[in-house]
């Protein structure tokens, strides 16, 4: 029996963040839906990984209370953002005891006002700061608000703190961790404009949107895995372990191979990593222009160090900020501890374990694994001044070398469109105001999505 009703056949290739956003999103509308993921499981660079006969994280992730779009994503799939994330108030605080008196280097933290009375209140009550540190950066918000956190030329992170005097303190214990956290790109490197993107959803959003939300859960369990129950559940076909090798036009649609075999489809939303994609568009006419833009991208590494403690051991806080200087052996920028992180079960093998990011690791990841997380568990036990840190029971680096796109000044951006009609583009690293984040994977296939299901249904098939 033939369909009567022309229904729009998509495929989109890619099974991270952004492509599970683009499949649920066209399902949404319609669309019926094959998702192809080359590897084995969902989530793309934002994945769980075997280690040490463990599931890992393969990086630990923060994210804010304004990513309203991944924040619904994970609502349409069944899951709810306030089970699955703990939402802690705007901060960038250091061990207790690190600083001079006993005090922290800095504690930062924005109480539960309303905006902007949070950011003010959290500078009058910030320890570790001068009061030439907390003029600069009042100075330095109030300017950027009148600025609407914007910026007509681009510049780095570095000149625009330059230009609004802030002071080494503040760029030393502030401005420069939260830059590379948020961009994974040093400051004297960084897109300013993107930078202040992030703070106005952050220093510069009502209260709620500048919380913090931690991962309580594992990545898998984040989104990509209910991504595929939800997919499955309303039709959609959801194949892992297949690599598309070739994408052509065909008939006014899109032909894919796969395995050997083809299949046709009406549009095709691509959602692979950006080499990747450029791999299968450089074979099309007139993408020139789109190729180059992938083949420029430079990219930033980024190192997770996980260490295994006795049963019971804490950090003081879920998360600390660490003094980071490689010249000094000193590489962390952020501790996570993830046994608070999921609540402190027994059972979810969490208990003791904690997780430091290398964010920007250019020297990190040349160095061998093992004298890295040696460095990082002395960096440990020197900043909680806990001698025990020094000797975790085990360790574990997981790499990612191409993490993210380096997020630098005036960074030309491929767009969802293509300009071919029915292929469109999407990842975190396709045109808007956010680096590399999970938000921008996820409005990116919302985008890219809209672009696919927009292309007319011409393929009915036999049911």
């Amino acid at each position: 029996m033939s369909a009567t009703r022309k229904t729009r056949r998509v495929a989109v290739i890619g099974g991270g963040w952004a492509g599970c956003a683009a499949a649920v999103e066209l399902q949404r509308r319609g669309c019926d839906v094959t998702l192809y993921e080359a590897a084995r499981t969902l989530g793309g660079r934002a994945r769980v990984v075997q280690a040490r006969g463990r599931v890992l994280d393969n990086g630990q992730h923060i994210l804010l209370g304004a990513y309203r779009e991944t924040l619904g994503m994970m609502r349409r799939v069944g899951l709810d953002p306030d089970q699955a994330l703990l939402r802690l108030p705007l901060q960038v605080r250091y061990p207790p005891g690190s600083g001079a008196g006993g005090e922290p280097l800095m504690d930062f933290e924005a109480p539960r006002l309303p905006a902007p009375l949070h950011v003010l209140a959290a500078l009058l009550r910030a320890t570790g700061l001068e009061r030439a540190d907390k003029l600069a950066l009042a100075r330095f918000t109030t300017s950027a608000r009148w600025m609407r956190w914007d910026l007509h030329v681009d510049c780095t992170v570095h000149e625009l703190l330059e230009r609004f005097d802030q002071t080494q303190r503040l760029y030393r214990l502030l401005w420069r961790p939260l830059c590379i956290a948020a961009l994974n790109t040093a400051p004297e490197h960084a897109s300013a404009k993107v930078f202040l993107a992030v703070l106005r959803d952050s220093l510069g959003a009502r209260r709620s949107a500048s919380d913090m939300l931690l991962p309580r859960v594992l990545l898998d369990a984040l989104f990509p895995d209910a991504a595929r129950r939800h997919l499955e559940h309303g039709g959609a076909r959801v194949l892992a372990g297949s690599r598309v090798e070739a994408i052509a036009p065909e008939d006014g649609g899109w032909r894919l191979s796969v395995g050997g075999a083809s299949s046709d489809y009406d549009a095709v939303v691509l959602a692979s990593a950006p080499w990747q994609a450029a791999a299968l568009l450089r074979p099309l006419p007139g993408l020139e222009h789109v190729t180059g833009q992938l083949d420029a991208l430079a990219y930033e590494p980024i190192c997770t160090v996980y260490l295994q403690y006795a049963p019971g051991t804490r950090l003081p806080l879920p998360f600390c900020a660490l003094l980071d200087d490689p010249d000094a052996d000193l590489w962390g920028q952020f501790a996570f501890d993830r046994g608070q992180l999921d609540g402190g079960r027994a059972d979810s093998g969490q208990d003791g374990l904690l997780a430091v990011v290398v964010s920007s690791a250019g020297r990190a990841i040349e160095l061998d694994q093992d004298l890295l997380a040696a460095a990082i568990a002395r960096q440990l036990a020197g900043a909680f001044a806990q001698p025990a840190l020094a000797r975790p029971l085990w360790t574990q680096v997981i790499s990612e070398k191409r993490a993210t796109f380096a997020c630098t000044p005036g960074l030309d951006r491929p767009g969802n469109a293509t300009g071919l009609s029915g292929l469109a583009l999407a990842g975190d690293y396709t045109a808007c105001d956010y680096p590399a984040t999970l938000e921008s994977s996820v409005r990116s296939g919302l985008a890219a999505a809209a672009l696919a299901a927009a292309v007319p249904g011409k393929r009915a098939r036999a049911r």
